[in-house]
């Protein structure tokens, strides 16, 4: 079992930019396949973005594709989301989400909340207009 903290969220003018960080412990955190999701205001928790073990595969939602970006420092024990070109709809909670293993031989279950067993606690970012 992998600790997970986020960091990073704020409040953001649309068209900004922000990194949100997920710090990993307890666990050897390149043995984790690791996502993004988020819940935004009276809402279902969805599917952001995924990361195999190594960076090697990553995969986007349609929604954030070409805006976000999903990375990770195995020697930092830490996840990144960087957002840019915020809208206010991207406001939500976000949270960083771990599955131990290298990667996923389904593709289609890196987008699967269900798949995931260790979550973070959220962080909350809020875009304005």
């Amino acid at each position: 079992q992998v600790q997970l903290v986020e960091s990073g969220g704020r409040l953001v003018q649309a068209g900004g930019s922000l990194r949100l960080s997920c710090a990993g412990s307890g666990a050897t955190f390149s043995n984790y396949i690791m996502g993004w999701f988020r819940r935004p205001p009276e809402k279902a928790r969805e599917f952001v973005a995924a990361i195999d073990w190594d960076g090697t595969y990553t995969t986007h939602a349609v929604s954030v594709e070409g805006r976000f970006a999903i990375s990770r420092d195995n020697t930092k024990n830490t996840l990144y989301l960087q957002m840019d070109n915020l809208k206010p709809e991207d406001t939500a909670v976000y949270y960083c989400a771990a599955r131990n293993g290298l990667y996923f031989r389904n593709r289609a279950s890196y987008r699967r909340e269900d798949e995931y067993i260790d979550w973070g606690q959220g962080t909350q970012v809020t875009v304005f207009s």
